[in-house]
């Protein structure tokens, strides 16, 4: 193709002066065109020249960067295994991708919670394990009693002279020792007609042989009786008296009975972090901050509120993201142990429903078999206990509510309930 163009631009040189006139070109005008040919080739041999170089070199970065990724789609990471009383969420095992961990309630996670799988096919961070959280931190045996450490739970070993769930209750109030007589007095007596005697003791004291008045145990008279106990929670005998003692967390009523719960997060004796909220339960409280899911398949939550989160806009072309819930809500229920049921612990319908029908589903939690859900009208949802739960005891369900319009999906929302169980009926 290039001698062509070379004849065809002298040949256009050449008939220039040709047109103008039809004499012959001197040799001085022939050189000088030949000059300006030779030049003009050499200008479009110098810019083919670099063409081809740019060429090269892109086809050279194209190379390299195909092989690239057909490298890392060939490494992976050996799948870490899950820690003890925890699990990992997140099978993908090649290079760029994350699996997570989460521990079992009652555990604490120690390590890295995230872990990606790096170019040399190792995996970032640091292995995880689940430690069980130490009850007895805090240490909340009073008057020198011995913290037992348990799986959610702790016990006391009380010292002598003092009883309760954290020994705070004297077995002879006010630091106060007594011995026989204190529960033993001298009856009140006078001189009737006739040389008679009447005697006669205190409330709360009865009169034995040996003309004594004895103490009257009220806690082991009546106290060991579901049906007869005058204390709701602990009784402790006094001289010709009682008191009613309730656990940590509860308060003692007017009647001098009754315990109600203490709700520490509204009177602000807890002790949560700033970014924690506060959770009051039965006999204590809570510190939470639930976190948002991390971003996957194009599916990614901002968080709206302390308990809430919501998806950002999918792109156009993602299905995943289209399918994924539009937002995620955290509840957190506090239940007394072993409450009647069946008992309607949390209901879930949609302020604006635009559908024709609402489903209902458990996706998953540790409710297996005391949990369900069921449609109590058209378009609201209820999660029901169906076993008594006895607690100390943490379950946690995750529920789901899908609306349609001719069975067609139009958005899902997912509800994460925490149910704390207490140690007491109460």
């Amino acid at each position: 193709m290039l001698p062509k163009i070379v004849v065809l631009v002298a040949l256009s040189v050449l008939q220039l002066p040709l047109g103008r006139a039809q004499d012959c070109l001197s040799k001085q005008q022939v050189a000088g065109t030949l000059r300006q040919v030779q030049k003009l080739l050499s200008s479009h041999e110098a810019a083919q020249i670099q063409n081809l170089r740019n060429f090269k070199k892109q086809l050279m970065v194209l190379q390299s960067t195909v092989l690239k990724q057909g490298s890392k789609r060939n490494e992976t990471c050996l799948l870490p295994l899950p820690p003890s009383n925890g699990r990992r969420l997140g099978k993908k095992v090649a290079v760029g991708h994350e699996v997570h961990f989460v521990c079992d309630p009652g555990f604490q996670l120690t390590g890295s919670e995230t872990r990606m799988c790096l170019e040399n096919r190792t995996w970032s961070g640091q292995p995880p394990s689940c430690k069980n959280i130490d009850d007895c931190a805090s240490s909340p045996c009073a008057h020198g009693g011995t913290c037992v450490d348990g799986v959610h739970r702790y016990s006391c070993l009380c010292p002598s002279g003092w009883s309760g769930s954290t020994c705070q209750a004297p077995l002879h109030p006010y630091g106060m020792t007594h011995n026989a007589s204190s529960f033993s007095r001298q009856p009140r007596c006078a001189d009737g007609l006739l040389g008679s005697r009447q005697c006669s003791c205190d409330v709360g004291f009865q009169m034995r042989a040996g003309g004594l008045c004895q103490d009257v145990d009220e806690c082991h008279l009546f106290q060991s009786s579901r049906h007869t106990r005058i204390c709701l929670h602990e009784c402790v005998n006094l001289p010709g008296s009682y008191r009613c003692v309730c656990p940590n967390g509860y308060r003692l009523q007017a009647d001098q009975n009754t315990c109600n719960d203490l709700d520490e997060c509204a009177e602000n004796q807890h002790n949560c972090s700033r970014g924690q909220t506060c959770v009051n339960v039965f006999g204590g409280f809570r510190c939470v901050r639930p976190e948002c899911p991390k971003a996957h398949l194009n599916t990614t939550y901002v968080k709206t509120s302390p308990l809430q989160c919501e998806r950002s806009p999918c792109p156009m072309d993602s299905s995943a993201c289209q399918r994924a819930a539009h937002s995620i809500s955290f509840h957190y229920l506090p239940l007394p142990s072993n409450r009647s049921v069946p008992r309607v612990l949390f209901k879930m319908s949609t302020s604006r429903f635009v559908g024709d029908s609402l489903r209902f589903a458990i996706l998953g939690g540790n409710g297996q078999g005391k949990l369900v859900v069921q449609r109590s009208d058209q378009h609201t949802g209820e999660l029901v206990v169906t076993r008594p739960l006895v607690g100390p005891m943490t379950l946690e369900v995750d529920l789901e509510m899908s609306e349609f319009a001719r069975k067609v999906l139009l958005g899902k929302h997912i509800f994460k309930i925490t149910v704390f169980v207490s140690q007491y009926e109460f």
